[in-house]
């Protein structure tokens, strides 16, 4: 078996494609993307991803799909032109063979992190699900096996105009069976306090996380970690600047709610660096940016230091989504996998037949070979942008 051809497909959903947008009503327009003050990153006003269809000499074919929630015709460059040489005319079947490979290749220029990693995520999961196919085995039954059938999950994101209706919104989840949420927040103490009390108070057996998105400093961090201990919040989740790993030992260190790190990382280095100096309570790998084959290696280093792990998925359509799936119905430790219930109608649009997700919130692991979901090409094609 070999690979024949490899095609990229950056694809853009505007907000009326999608009845939907990941940057929210919130965002203002910048340069052709979107803000989210205090938040500092760029978003689309719709949505984007690239995908990554590989096909062999017998006929079959693999998916994969990189978190590229921005330019992701940038990503497709990179599989274009770096990453398909390296591939074509190898067996699928190599798949940690090739990943070395391609990681190798980028050594001194970015191998590890940015986008070049994410080109990487998008290749790897296409090979694990050509590898499936191949061999009619789930992408989770390549990988060991699965440790469940249905993915514990928490909602993340309640949107609302003011705190009392995202409460009312909460309730509506809790009236389904949900016992998770995770608030995106990061404005001030103030506020963000006001907000997880408000959600806090649905239920009492409601768990409540909070999402800074990166936008405090230490010592605001402190003081809302010492409150987030005093409420017993689930946990906290990117407190300070991504590059600040010894600003989250210091946090970390200092309050007892676990600081949730991860969907800024792509590789098991980096992880296994915040993990050693005692930076992070709680790994958030994102499939979509380590891929299959990196993602197993964050997950099993995890493990090594008895945390925990709760796959992040944000933006990424039903591809990565499936893949995140398998990966963490794989994983030994695994706390629960991120769900966000607006952006999963636009994740299953690509697919033929849709993720499911219980009422509760559970996902439920596809048991198909490979990934064990099907792209509609129609849609696809619909959507690709050059």
């Amino acid at each position: 078996m070999k690979i024949t051809r490899v095609q990229t497909f950056p694809l853009f959903l505007s907000k009326e494609d999608a009845d939907n947008s990941y940057a929210g009503d919130t965002a203002i327009e910048h340069r052709g993307y979107m803000i989210r003050p205090p938040w500092r990153s760029l978003y689309s006003p719709g949505y984007e991803t690239l995908l990554v269809k590989i096909e062999t000499d017998d006929g079959l074919v693999g998916w994969g799909e990189a978190l590229a929630p921005v330019a992701p015709e940038v990503a497709a460059a990179i599989v274009d032109h770096l990453l398909t040489p390296l591939i074509l005319g190898e067996d699928p079947r190599s798949v940690r063979t090739l990943w070395h490979r391609m990681s190798e290749s980028m050594r001194e220029r970015g191998h590890l992190t940015g986008h070049q990693a994410d080109a990487m995520a998008a290749v790897d999961i296409a090979l694990w699900d050509l590898w499936g196919h191949a061999t009619g085995l789930s992408v989770s039954e390549l990988a060991g096996g699965r440790f469940t059938e249905t993915l514990p999950t928490y909602v993340s994101g309640i949107r609302g105009i003011d705190d009392s209706d995202r409460a009312e919104r909460a309730a509506e989840l809790v009236e389904a069976g949900v016992r998770r949420i995770k608030l995106h927040l990061g404005t001030d103490l103030h506020t963000d306090l006001a907000t997880f009390d408000a959600i806090r108070s649905v239920h009492p057996d409601l768990d409540v996380a909070l999402d800074a998105h990166w936008t405090y400093r230490l010592g605001e961090a402190k003081a809302l970690g010492r409150e987030l201990d005093e409420r017993k919040a689930w946990f906290f989740e990117a407190p300070l600047a991504p590059e600040d790993v010894e600003g989250h030992r210091d946090l970390a260190s200092s309050i007892d709610t676990p600081v949730a790190i991860g969907e800024a990382m792509r590789s098991r280095f980096e992880f296994t660096d915040w993990l050693t100096r005692r930076a992070v309570g709680l790994t958030q790998p994102d499939i979509g940016r380590t891929g299959i084959t990196e993602g197993l290696a964050i997950a099993a280093v995890a493990d090594a230091f008895h945390v925990q792990v709760a796959p992040h998925h944000s933006a990424a359509f039903g591809i990565a989504m499936a893949a995140g799936v398998h990966v963490a119905a794989s994983a030994t430790s695994l706390l629960a996998f991120e769900y966000q219930p607006f952006t999963l109608p636009v994740a299953n649009l690509i697919l033929t037949e849709p993720l499911e997700v219980k009422p509760d919130g559970g996902f439920v692991v596809p048991t198909g070979p490979g990934l064990g979901v099907t792209v509609d090409e129609n849609v696809i094609k619909e959507f690709v942008r050059r």
